[in-house]
């Protein structure tokens, strides 16, 4: 008899545990990020460390700088005011959509393409800038475009949690993959030959050859990779908050200049093209 009254205490303490979790998901889905983030007037946003031209970390002042900081920065102004601050958690592939999840951040600006099945997951703004996947080589590589990387086994460095690891899997199904936990590791990798091109965005790519002059972005791009600001499912308000910034930043021209900023010195990139 002891046992069975035991069990059922343990059956109620369970199911009280479910309810209870199940009013804190309820109660975490109805919050309301822009209320708040006004209340306070700061922004938090998840993004890139380790890419630079979008997102790096500079060591001699402990200051993340790119191209999405400074949009961010902007945007921040337009849906807070003057006084708004943007503040920086780093991310990775991997680890930005359960912040977002968990409210550690309110949005993600972190080189994030727009894809049906990460819209499952998050809501999009309207794309930000418009990337493509390409390769990085070493100079003098007889590899010299997507194709390429169909013979002899060429094996290609990617970063996990990304999708341009699938995207190679349907443009080069021979080739092999190494999936590393950020870019400077498979950077790192293409430099010491454990592989034969590194792919990406063009954007990460491009930044990624200009600190590195014996590299080089090859073949041109063979996706296309729309970055969106990613919010938490159920924020509609914020993400309407965010294409209203993001429009206002682009008929500014400010979006003009940061682009400039960041990109006039990329050999190879399309400011005109890019431009808004």
């Amino acid at each position: 008899m002891k046992k069975i009254i035991s069990r059922i205490g343990l059956l109620l303490t369970l199911l009280l545990m479910v309810v209870s979790l199940s009013a804190c998901s309820s109660s975490a889905s109805q919050k309301n990020v822009l209320k708040d983030d006004k209340q306070t007037k700061t922004i938090t946003w998840g993004v890139k460390a380790d890419t630079k031209l979008f997102g790096l970390m500079d060591v001699r002042d402990n200051q993340i700088k790119g191209f999405e900081i400074d949009l961010a920065k902007a945007m921040t102004k337009q849906i807070l005011g003057k006084d708004g601050k943007a503040r920086f958690i780093q991310v990775t592939s991997q680890t930005r959509m359960p912040l977002l999840r968990n409210g550690n951040i309110d949005a993600i600006m972190a080189t994030m393409t727009i894809t049906p099945e990460r819209a499952k997951q998050v809501d999009f703004s309207r794309s930000y800038f418009d990337a493509g996947q390409a390769i990085l080589v070493k100079n003098g590589s007889p590899i010299k475009n997507v194709k390429g990387l169909n013979h002899k086994g060429a094996i290609v460095l990617g970063v996990v949690g990304s999708n341009s690891v699938q995207n190679i899997k349907k443009f080069a199904p021979k080739a092999k993959v190494l999936q590393l936990s950020d870019y400077s590791q498979a950077l790192t990798a293409l430099k010491s030959g454990q592989g034969d091109a590194l792919t990406t965005d063009n954007g990460i790519l491009y930044g990624m050859s200009i600190e590195n002059p014996g590299y080089s972005v090859v073949g041109g791009t063979f996706t296309n990779e729309p970055y969106g600001i990613a919010v938490d499912k159920g924020q509609g308000k914020m993400r309407d908050a965010m294409n209203h910034a993001l429009t206002k930043v682009e008929n500014s021209g400010q979006y003009n200049q940061l682009l400039y900023k960041w990109f006039h010195k990329v050999h190879g990139f399309d400011l005109k093209g890019a431009e808004r």
